[in-house]
């Protein structure tokens, strides 16, 4: 005769089939991740079957890629010497900062402030390059970003079109078109649509890789790398390092990502990390490095702390 299980009995039984499938989950899930850990570092690096295609960036360059955010300014910044100012930690320390002023043209990053830190970093600002993301982060901080009086700076605000464009009137567009009348000191100019799609195509070119297929996010370096080429006969930068930097010295000092954030993520990890993730989208940081050095050779970069 069968044994019937009563409805504490079916229950008893359904819970302890439930913790052996969780316990299993657990122990595959573990041991997964432990493969994972012990693989070898592969760096998302240029595709090696990929054939480079030199872009020239002079002529790449479009002037009407960068619309005013309000009223009919042109995004006519040319300079002849440029100073590119990183947000790493490297620059600290440096004292570099009345050099930086002193530089015809001086290019900064989404929120990297200057008061504080303007003997490493200076305090003159000519443009500043700022991502979607970072854009609430530069409107907290007016007097440090937008009101400044010293001079008339400029901002190019970049992201999806769909965030920032002028046709999707979304909030972040608002925000930024109420800045940019606010604040008449400022030139404020979003990046076209168009205009994103050949950051995008750059991208490609110069690695082999599709940004979207490798689940990857250009970083605001990238853009920022392209705009200075775009506007600058020399260009010198600060704090960044070069491609090999986190491989070669991987048990040295740990440094901050950032160098306003010294309890922040360190640099080298958030690197290795991003160029190695394969789940969802990341930076291609030292991809993205790998494409700058190239570049110096053909477009009067230098790079200095570190100098390489």
């Amino acid at each position: 005769m069968g044994l019937r299980l009563n409805g504490k009995g079916q229950q008893s039984h359904r819970m302890v089939i439930l913790a052996a499938l969780f316990v299993l989950m657990t122990l595959l899930i573990l041991y997964g991740s432990n493969n994972v850990s012990e693989e070898a570092y592969a760096p998302f690096h240029v595709a090696t079957n990929h054939a480079l295609v030199t872009t020239d960036l002079k002529k790449w360059a479009g002037r009407e890629g960068y619309v005013p955010v309000s009223g009919n300014k042109n995004m006519s910044l040319h300079c002849h010497n440029c100073a590119l100012v990183t947000s790493s930690s490297h620059v600290l320390g440096t004292g570099a900062g009345e050099e930086i002023d002193h530089t015809e043209c001086v290019i900064r990053m989404n929120d990297a402030p200057t008061m504080g830190y303007e003997t490493d970093v200076g305090s003159h600002t000519t443009l500043r390059v700022v991502a979607h993301s970072s854009v609430y982060r530069v409107v907290r901080r007016p007097n440090e970003f937008l009101h400044r009086m010293d001079s008339n700076p400029a901002i190019i605000f970049w992201g999806p079109p769909s965030k920032i464009g002028k046709d999707s009137k979304g909030t972040l567009y608002r925000l930024i078109q109420r800045v940019s009348m606010t604040y008449s000191n400022l030139s404020c100019f979003s990046v076209t649509p168009s205009k994103m799609r050949r950051f995008d195509n750059l991208f490609h070119r110069e690695t082999g890789r599709d940004r979207q297929k490798s689940h990857s996010w250009l970083s605001t370096g990238w853009f920022t790398m392209v705009i200075a080429i775009e506007i600058c006969d020399n260009i010198k930068v600060y704090g960044m390092v070069p491609p090999n930097h986190c491989i070669k010295k991987s048990g040295s000092k740990k440094m901050p990502y950032h160098y306003y954030k010294p309890r922040g993520p360190d640099e080298c990890l958030t690197y290795l990390q991003n160029e190695s993730g394969r789940r969802g989208n990341h930076h291609r940081f030292i991809t993205e490095k790998q494409v700058f050095a190239r570049w110096a050779k053909q477009y009067n970069i230098t790079f200095t702390h570190p100098k390489w």
